[in-house]
């Protein structure tokens, strides 16, 4: 516990929010905290939450809603505190050789961002972490915890359904940049099925870890929700327009068609290629595009 310095958004009796740096964009978020009457529930504890020395109220379980290192940042700072994720991000909490294959990035770019991992992130294995499934539930004692599977941005990636009307979506973020599934753990078409499942969600107040940070009104966060899903199809119509002529992954990596060109970080080409290769498989699927000689490949008029 400790004097939190910032601001903290109480959504419920029972339910808070402990904003980021910048509205909790990247590489901090937006941590949400579940006070109940028995256990006290922070979930993705964030760069930021490491700053202040951790939260507000003493902790005594950690939810983090996926492996990757901005939301497993706080781990260590909470020793004392049971840690859960899904039984699919499980390796990604226990150790640093398990968070790693989450990416799958390899040589320089491996070895570089496991330096970044653990002096900017904080990380801390937690071997002690145990998993959970779609529809755990986690009684704190006069309010719960439902998590909820959605799958696609790694294979564990979850939200979580708090009473009182909040729905933690983690990094179903509805930025701009849209929805990233570049890792050797993502899936294009697992992304696209959270996306469809989240537009049902009831909630009064929808939090993401990053940027949007509380949304009040469903009717708004479907909007949102919307326009977050539509960047997919953008990035795809583009994909199939660079390829009227025929041109490898290693084209498409070059042309950038997930960051800006000036974006240089460890896993842009890793992140470039997965997805293209995601977007690719599902042009052959349909039928939009074919493969005109080994690793290359074009656009059927």
């Amino acid at each position: 516990m400790t004097t939190w310095s910032r601001d903290i958004r109480k959504l419920t009796d029972r339910v808070a929010v402990l904003e980021g740096e910048n509205v909790g964009a990247y590489p901090s978020g937006n941590s949400v905290v579940i006070v109940g009457e028995d256990d006290t529930a922070i979930i993705d504890p964030s760069v930021t939450v490491v700053a202040e020395g951790g939260a507000h109220v003493p902790v005594t379980i950690v939810l983090n809603s996926h492996s990757h290192e901005d939301h497993m940042a706080g781990n260590g700072l909470f020793a004392d505190a049971r840690v859960h994720i899904h039984d699919e991000d499980l390796p990604g909490a226990h150790s640093l050789d398990g968070l790693l294959e989450v990416y799958g990035l390899e040589g320089e770019a491996r070895t570089s961002f496991s330096e970044t991992i653990l002096t900017e992130f904080h990380y801390t294995p937690r071997p002690d972490a145990t998993g959970f499934r779609d529809g755990d539930v986690f009684d704190l004692g006069g309010v719960r915890v439902e998590a909820v599977h959605l799958p696609g941005h790694t294979r564990g990636h979850s939200g979580f359904r708090i009473d009182g009307g909040v729905f933690f979506c983690a990094d179903i973020d509805l930025t701009g940049f849209g929805p990233y599934y570049g890792d050797v753990w993502s899936d294009l078409d697992d992304f696209e099925a959270s996306l469809v499942q989240m537009r049902d969600e009831e909630a009064d107040w929808f939090v993401t870890f990053h940027h949007k940070g509380i949304i009040e009104g469903r009717e708004t966060f479907v909007e949102r929700l919307d326009a977050f899903h539509a960047v997919i199809a953008r990035r795809h119509d583009a994909m199939l327009s660079f390829l009227a002529e025929p041109h490898t992954i290693d084209d498409m990596v070059r042309t950038r068609f997930i960051y800006r060109p000036h974006v240089q970080h460890a896993f842009a080409d890793s992140v470039e290629a997965r997805s293209a290769e995601m977007h690719v498989a599902r042009m052959l699927d349909r039928g939009e595009a074919t493969e005109v000689e080994p690793g290359r490949y074009q656009a059927v008029a």
